[in-house]
């Protein structure tokens, strides 16, 4: 894949600062060659899977409008898309039913060099800046998954880096801040000549009634009030489903906390520490609404989220933090409400099921990306967190996962009407 200083690129001008395959690259790079046959998340494929899906994505998509032919159509099959498996299907297959880590790093490799050097030759035009632009992103999205999915690894997996430290952020009070009744801008324009994903389309402007919404996302802090009140246990605050899911799964705190004898500490991607109480908590969709029917409220729409956001600015640079940022951290990326961490702090579930605007149309070169997944069972999040790419940090940028997954970097706040 072209670096992302190609002029291939000016669509989305931002793309140009970040270099998506380097990125990959030195994700990987921070594990041990044990851990690339493991499975930390249950629901995804193992880590060796996406060495070589990253560049068979790129190759399916691009291969044949570059003019290039197969050389490799088993692995191209093979690696070609992940899993979301739904019901409870969950994968079976063992380490020794993928191939050798050679064999996938010799692959890689090849659709390097031949995709770089179709490209250095190609032809500008809309259809292939499309295409690019797609690659580029999907790549950066992988890098979110891929991260939250080594957290779940043991740290003796893992080498860590130098890293960023966080600013430290002063205390804050949680409070509920009224949001009057007016209008929303949801999505982009198709003639805006930015580019975006098939169901970011068409913008559409929706009247939302007045509501109040929580200033800060909810913080460990106050989840841990709802956990030490027995709040996984009062049956009224789950639906049949949720309270299924928790049962079976033997769910009594959020994924990143771990019990011991004197409380919970927190699991934090290289090591383990007392429970921050200042940081967003990250739940599933499940644990989000029973959080919020405690407390006698609910999650914000996908309408209200943005219109709560009106004036909420992105970061300026790339966060890059591998722990979550204390609330109350960015007051000068606040809305024009007074909300705070809203973009590039954590995603934030909503109440609206993953469905598409009116206008939608799929993109030819990629019917499936949303399309596949409006099924009911999805679930809108929106922001962002500190290691989502700048680029899709933009607020018209959708996010979806099912409610019963505890793994991404997702929090939330909740809302009163």
């Amino acid at each position: 894949m072209a670096t992302v200083s190609s002029p291939f690129l000016r669509l989305n001008p931002l793309l140009r600062r970040i270099d998506g395959r380097e990125e990959t690259d030195r994700l990987f790079g921070i594990l041990t060659h044990s851990a690339l046959y493991n499975r930390p998340i249950p629901e995804r494929h193992r880590i060796v899977f996406y060495i070589g899906h990253l560049e068979a994505f790129d190759w399916n998509l691009l291969r044949e409008r570059l003019g290039l032919d197969q050389f490799h159509p088993e692995f191209d099959r093979l690696f070609a898309f992940g899993i979301d498996p739904v019901d409870g299907g969950l994968p079976s297959d063992q380490p020794g039913d993928w191939p050798m880590i050679s064999q996938v790093l010799s692959y890689q490799r090849r659709i390097r060099q031949e995709l770089d050097t179709a490209l250095a030759n190609a032809t500008e035009n809309e259809d292939l800046l499309q295409l690019m632009n797609i690659a580029i992103e999907h790549r950066l999205m992988h890098a979110e998954t891929l991260e939250y999915m080594f957290h779940q690894l043991p740290f003796d997996c893992k080498i860590p880096p130098a890293s960023k430290q966080a600013p430290p952020a002063n205390p804050v009070t949680q409070q509920m801040i009224n949001i009057p009744a007016g209008p929303a801008t949801l999505g982009l324009h198709r003639d805006s000549g930015l580019f975006g994903w098939d169901n970011e389309f068409e913008a559409h402007i929706v009247d939302v009634p007045a509501f109040s919404v929580d200033k800060y996302k909810v913080t460990n802090g106050e989840f841990l009030k709802f956990v030490e009140s027995g709040g996984y246990s009062q049956r009224s605050l789950w639906s049949d489903t949720d309270w299924t899911w928790k049962s079976n799964s033997d769910v009594s705190h959020p994924v990143f906390w771990v019990p011991t004898n004197n409380g919970f500490r927190y699991r934090t991607m290289f090591d383990e520490l007392p429970l921050p109480l200042d940081w967003p908590v990250y739940v599933s969709h499940a644990e989000a609404l029973a959080y919020a029917h405690w407390i006698g409220r609910t999650l914000p729409t996908e309408s209200e989220w943005h219109r709560a956001a009106e004036g909420a600015q992105p970061p300026k640079q790339a966060r890059e933090f591998w722990n979550p940022l204390p609330v109350g951290s960015s007051p000068a990326l606040q809305s024009a409400f007074g909300i705070e961490d809203l973009i590039g702090t954590g995603w934030e579930w909503t109440a609206t099921t993953f469905q598409p605007f009116p206008g939608f149309k799929t993109v030819p070169a990629y019917p499936g990306y949303s399309a596949n997944f409006f099924d009911g069972k999805h679930y809108v999040m929106k922001g962002g967190s500190t290691r989502t790419a700048l680029c899709m940090l933009r607020k018209s940028f959708r996010n979806w996962f099912q409610a019963h997954y505890q793994y991404v970097y997702a929090g939330f706040r909740t809302v009163a009407r």
